[in-house]
């Protein structure tokens, strides 16, 4: 095993490489609670959920620790999960089940563009402020889900939003839930939103703002109100029921969001332990086929996409070098799928803090994108702000890859323009024209 994962060239062993692991998970264990709770409005069965969720993150993380040899775990991520329910399901009303066919289908394309070598193609293609802007509009996206969960931010007749009743004892939990998880973070605590969750939980449940859970440890719930739901279609409807235009444009936002963020997060995380050298990262083949059996493999067991945690950077800070430490953190995850019990304390009121810090995370892209060249700042503002506006990735990605084209030919810049953006344009020209019929 040390052999096999170059403990002692890594300058590494057993103690450091479990705390890393451990801290990695701890870091993310939120999303246990989180994803079930987010997913939830869609019909789909929490319990089922949940265990999809962990099943999902273990296989994942396994595999990218056996194959890649990278400390990076994987679990459903945040951002994707929102427009799984609130874009996709609740918003275009394609159901869950077709949705879960969609998440599968991307991540049979991103294993087919990680084998083939295409990802380079893409990469170059995408200008990098369209990736920031779209991780920052996630970002402000997944926040304003977290606000109005919490019921921070209400609906208006007058004005569509305004400030909720803060005397509301379950959007107080909220607030203090948000305080807490900052205060946290801000002192730098490893795993502080996690740990936020759970000071917030144990107030709710003190206060009798929650109810007290019957039970701690139970019995793993049944995976069959979600497993392979997502081949269900294909039993009532024919393929061009199935992939219609609005499918095919949610495939290609989740192979879009998962495909950078992956790459982003590998890169980030990688650099951090000191893997990257001359600008490239060795095995980053085999993290993207990591990435995207998880993928599908998750949409199999019932779950929104899987993608690499950037939180993997905190078990590293905690010494994880190898593979190693991303094997500990699975198996936590297969350990974690007998609290399940815990799901009815963990409510939208404990959940929020979670959602809304993530966000504030995310949004740190901004400082990237360049908004003293109006030519970048258009696409990219149009971008960042509809996601959250329209409730809707999709859109936001398709208003900035429609303008960048167009603010870059009136700037003169229409060269730098690679083609695989020009035939983006006209895609996202024929999905807005499509919504509106």
């Amino acid at each position: 095993m040390k052999g096999y994962f170059q403990f002692d060239e890594l300058g590494t062993n057993y103690r450091r490489e479990f705390l890393g692991g451990l801290t990695t998970f701890l870091a993310m264990a939120y999303i246990l609670f989180v994803n079930p709770n987010v997913l939830e409005p869609t019909g789909m069965d929490t319990g089922a959920v949940y265990v999809a969720t962990a099943l999902a993150a273990a296989i994942g993380t396994a595999i990218m620790g056996l194959i890649a040899k990278y400390p990076i775990a994987l679990a459903p991520g945040m951002g994707l999960n929102a427009f799984f329910t609130f874009s996709v399901v609740l918003g275009l009303g394609i159901p869950w089940e077709t949705a879960l066919l969609g998440v599968f289908v991307s991540g049979i394309l991103l294993f087919l563009i990680s084998v083939t070598g295409v990802r380079e193609t893409i990469i170059n293609a995408i200008p990098a402020e369209l990736k920031y802007a779209a991780a920052a509009g996630i970002g402000l996206f997944i926040a304003f889900i977290g606000l109005k969960n919490a019921q921070i931010v209400v609906p208006s007749e007058a004005t569509l939003v305004q400030i909720g009743d803060l005397t509301n004892p379950g959007t107080l939990l909220a607030v203090f839930g948000v305080v807490v998880t900052v205060i946290l973070m801000a002192i730098g605590l490893k795993g502080g939103i996690f740990y936020g969750m759970v000071l917030t939980a144990l107030v709710g449940i003190f206060t009798g703002v929650i109810s007290t859970p019957t039970a701690i440890v139970g019995a793993i719930p049944s995976l069959e109100p979600t497993f392979g739901a997502a081949f269900s279609p294909f039993a009532t409807m024919s393929f061009g029921e199935i992939f219609t235009i609005h499918l095919l444009i949610v495939i290609l936002t989740f192979l879009f969001v998962d495909f950078f963020d992956t790459a982003g997060t590998l890169y980030a995380v990688a650099n951090q332990a000191g893997y990257v050298k001359d600008n490239k990262l060795p095995r980053a083949g085999r993290a993207l086929l990591a990435d995207s059996s998880a993928t599908s493999i998750g949409a199999v067991l019932g779950t929104s996409t899987t993608t690499a945690y950037i939180e993997s950077s905190s078990g590293i800070a905690a010494g994880a070098r190898t593979g190693f430490a991303s094997l500990v953190t699975a198996g936590l995850f297969l350990l974690a799928l007998f609290f399940s019990p815990l799901l009815v304390v963990v409510t939208s009121e404990v959940t929020a803090p979670a959602l809304i810090i993530v966000g504030i995370l995310m949004a740190g892209a901004l400082s990237n994108i360049d908004w003293k060249k109006f030519e970048i700042a258009v696409p990219a503002f149009l971008t960042v702000i509809a996601m959250p506006l329209t409730f809707s990735i999709a859109t936001g990605i398709a208003l900035g890859f429609i303008m960048y084209p167009i603010t870059m030919v009136a700037k003169g810049r229409w060269k730098e323009v690679h083609p695989i953006m020009y035939v983006m344009f006209f895609v996202f020209i024929v999905y807005f024209v499509y919504l509106g019929e």
